[in-house]
This record gives structure tokens, sequence and C-alpha cells, in this order.
């Protein structure tokens, strides 16, 4: 069984990388277990994945780290003894410091168990005001990484791809830097894939060419395992990102165009309201709204950054709602709360959509007994 914990800073592409990489080693006949944690209380990321056909389990409220010192272990035992998973992927928020999970995970002794070389992705098309606006919290995730990947090289001016290389290998002299885009299939993508889980059964020879060519953009440096030393440090204090997540009930069904239109309003002017109070603000809003026959979901990840949106298949049976997780640097909370709900509500009511403000379940790092983790379908 091989573990791999897949890190970064909000927004930097760590669901589409997961989603990718699950569907890919299912494809090739591999059980692959999902573990996605949220900062905030109700969970998006866990909901688009599984409607890409992937079942997980989400650990809620930011609280993956304690949850793995209390129960993990029990969990992965069960999930090992009872299912038997190849690969177990793990999506830490984009305000925790992975290399604590990977820690914790390897002081379980986990027999016939593999964890693989620590990655974190790095959103290269907002780099330099990742390191102006949260510098200490990226720079320890990037100094803690084994692998750093900088992703979304297709949004990046070629001629700036070199720098920002130097600058992330500098911070990080012995780690592997790696350029990829999560959303193309090209030797980059096949190379991330090789460094950070190796050879997996039904997946040898999808990126041999791309060796055997040398065309390879892996560094050959010697991985140095980290040293865990000196005091945890609280990732969510430490990130200095106040944030927020709700949950909307949707009475009755909403049309596809209704839903864009109005998600595409919320998130203009939530995105304008919190540049009032932080001008250059990074982090990452995303909100979700499911119509009568698809799921809208959008995405924002930096003031000077597009609002992107996808068009997701519903699944049958879903329960209309809207979701939204705001997370974002240099705004205080009480505001950013304020600014969520009251431009949610409004919106909501003027377009004539019905609604309820469903109270999101609040762990309080109390976790009971382990809940199961479902594994992909292999069909």
């Amino acid at each position: 069984m091989k573990i791999l914990v897949v890190g970064g800073f909000l927004g930097s592409g760590k669901t589409s990388t997961i989603i990718r990489l699950g569907k890919e080693f299912s494809d090739a006949g591999q059980k692959v277990a999902v573990i996605v944690n949220e900062i905030g209380e109700v969970g998006i990321d866990g909901d688009v994945i599984s409607k890409y056909g992937l079942d997980m389990t989400e650990l809620t409220s930011g609280c993956i780290c304690c949850s793995l010192k209390v129960n993990m272990k029990t969990t992965l035992t069960i999930l090992k003894k009872d299912y038997n998973p190849d690969i177990i992927l793990i999506e830490p928020t984009g305000i925790a410091f992975p290399h604590i999970i990977k820690n914790e995970i390897g002081l379980m002794d986990l027999k016939d168990t593999t964890i693989q070389p620590l990655v974190t992705l790095i959103d290269g098309s907002r780099f330099k005001q990742l390191m102006k606006e949260a510098k200490n919290f990226a720079m320890r995730q990037i100094i803690d990484a084994e692998i750093l990947g900088i992703n979304k090289i297709d949004l990046i001016d070629e001629i700036r791809i070199p720098i920002i290389q130097a600058s992330v290998q500098q911070l990080n002299p012995t780690a592997k830097v790696i350029l990829l885009s999560a959303s193309k299939e090209d030797d980059h993508w096949f190379d991330f894939v090789r460094l950070a889980m190796g050879d997996v059964p039904g997946h040898e020879g999808i990126h041999e060419s791309q060796v055997a060519r040398g065309e390879s953009a892996i560094r050959d440096d010697v991985l140095v395992p980290k040293e865990e030393g000196g005091e945890e440090l609280n990732s969510i204090e430490a990130s200095g990102i106040s944030s927020y997540a709700t949950e909307y009930r949707l009475e009755g069904q909403v049309s596809s165009d209704l839903a864009r239109e109005t998600a595409k309003e919320i998130m203009e002017t939530i995105k304008s309201k919190v540049m009032e109070l932080s001008p250059e603000f990074v982090g990452h809003i995303k909100l979700f709204i499911e119509s009568d026959s698809n799921t809208i979901k959008t995405n924002l990840t930096a003031f000077d950054q597009d609002i992107t949106m996808e068009v997701i298949d519903n699944v049958a049976g879903d329960v209309p709602r809207l979701k939204v997780l705001s997370a974002v640097s240099s705004i205080d909370r009480e505001k950013l709360v304020n600014i969520v709900n009251e431009t949610i509500s409004g919106i909501l009511g003027a377009n004539g959509i019905a609604f309820s403000n469903s109270k999101p379940h609040n762990h309080d790092h109390d976790h009971g007994d382990p809940r199961p983790i479902n594994l992909v379908n292999n069909n």
C-alpha cells in the first residue's frame, strides 16, 4: 500500500491533481482511497471529487493533524484489513503543514506500507503575490517538501518559468523541482507521476518513452529526508488566513442558466468587497451551486486572478444546495463572514431563489470512532 500526501497553499491545484491521479490509477486497475481535509466546517472538494466518480472521506474543521494523532492509525489499519487499497491519496487543507501529517503517518509503523515523498504544489501563476502576502507560511511549506511541483505552467509566461524554478530551488535546494499542469497530459505530468508514485502495477510504460529520451524535467539531486524538530506550529494561525465556509439548501430546482448567473454574481461581489479591505489578497474562494441538470463550480485564488467556472454533471439524488468556502489573507474573519453571508442571501433573494441556511457541523475536535474511508470503484 502506497500513501501519498499532496500539499500546497490554497488554490495550488491539489484537488485537480488528486482527481487526475485517482482516476488514472483506478483506470489502471488499482484500488485508490482518498482522504480530503477542508479548513471550514463545510466541505466542497469532497463533493467535487465524488462527482468525478471517486468515493472519499472528508475531514473538516481544519482538524486533520489531530485526527491523525487520535484515530488515523486505527482508520488506516481497518482500511487495509477490510479493503486493502493499493494507493491512498491525502489532500490536506491548503493552510496545513503537510510534513507534520506525513511524519505522523511514519510514526504509525504501518506494515506493508510505503510512504511516498511529500509533494507540495505551487501555483506558479501567482508565486510572486504568494511570497508577498503569505511569505513565511508559504516558505515553510516549500522548505518542508521533498517534491516541489510548480503547477499551472500553462498560465505562466515562458520567460518567467526559469525565474520561478530558480527561486523555488533556492528556498529548498534538496527537493526535486518539477514543472506540470494538472490539466494537461504531457511529459511533465508523466514525470510528476513517476517521481511521486514510482512504478505502479498496470501503470508501467505510460511514460517510458519520455524517460528513455532523457526529456525529464526532474533534477537529479538525491532526496534528503526532513528532520522534525522544534515546537509544532498551529498552521491555521501561522498562515495569516481568515476562513469561513457555509452551506445553503435551495428550495426547489434552479435552472442551469440561473445557477451560472447567480454563481458569477456572488463571486464577483465577494471579490469586490474583499478587495475593499484586502486589496492584494491571496487565498481561495470557491463556490458551487447545484442546478436542475449540473453543478456549477467557481474558483478565485487572488485579487488579480480571473474567476473560473466549471460545469460538472450531477449525480442522481443530489439535493439542490449552494456551498462556499472562503479563505483569504489580511482580512478580519468576522468581516469576511459578514461579506459572505450578506452577499449570498442578498443575491439569492434578488434572483428569486428560495433558500435556508444549513447550520455547519462543528467537529470541536471530538472525532470519536474513525469513519470508514470509501474506495474508488474499479469497473
